[in-house]
């Protein structure tokens, strides 16, 4: 099996940023956006992915660049994957942080779907927008070409819950990017091809 790692950087007139991916890491991360709580919910998704990731990225407003980090990692997600044979695909995990309990299915199918039943009580967490959790789950599978079904099933606080939605995501690709050895030498599909 060939070495599952890409890079890929995206340059626009609001941002610059820069991502370097290896699916079969070991948590290794160096993750630097400007905007502290969500480099943590990035942390997040090398650590417990158990992805390396390396990611910078600037930009003139969170908006833009919580987007196009989405984008970018997607991109990456997608070159690491290549064709996608052998992988498991379709995973889910529930994961309980204190008050909140998340769980996040996904299919990395080829179709980029994106269902998030998740509210917050404040307009920020921390100093990050509270509605950009969302639209980086929607953006970052549009890139990816997965399916994602994300749900807060419990929780109070902002913070744990947006921890918990982050930590369930990263579970559910580490499961679902894993290479299955019965199929390795096949595509997940009964169409032999999913669309990357």
């Amino acid at each position: 099996m060939a070495d599952r790692k890409a890079t890929a950087t995206r340059e626009t007139k609001e941002t610059s940023v820069k991502v370097e991916l290896n699916i079969d890491g070991t948590s290794q991360f160096q993750i630097a956006t400007g905007i502290r709580f969500f480099d943590h919910m990035l942390s997040q998704l090398a650590q417990h992915g158990i992805f390396d990731l390396k990611l910078s990225a600037t930009g003139s407003d969170q908006h833009h660049v919580v987007e196009d980090v989405a984008i970018t990692l997607g991109k990456a997600f997608n070159q690491a994957l290549r064709d996608r044979q052998g992988i498991v695909r379709m995973s889910n995990a529930i994961v309980p942080m204190d008050d909140a309990l998340a769980m996040v299915a996904i299919d990395i199918g080829g179709r980029g779907y994106t269902v998030f039943e998740t509210s917050f009580d404040n307009p920020k967490i921390d100093e990050l927008s509270a509605d950009l959790v969302h639209h980086f789950f929607v953006s970052f599978a549009s890139e990816t070409k997965l399916n994602i079904h994300a749900k807060v099933l419990a929780g109070i606080n902002d913070h744990h819950k947006s921890e918990a939605l982050f930590k369930a995501l990263a579970r559910a690709l580490d499961t679902a990017t894993r290479i299955d050895h019965r199929i390795a030498d096949r595509i997940p599909s009964t169409k032999d091809t999913i669309e990357s």
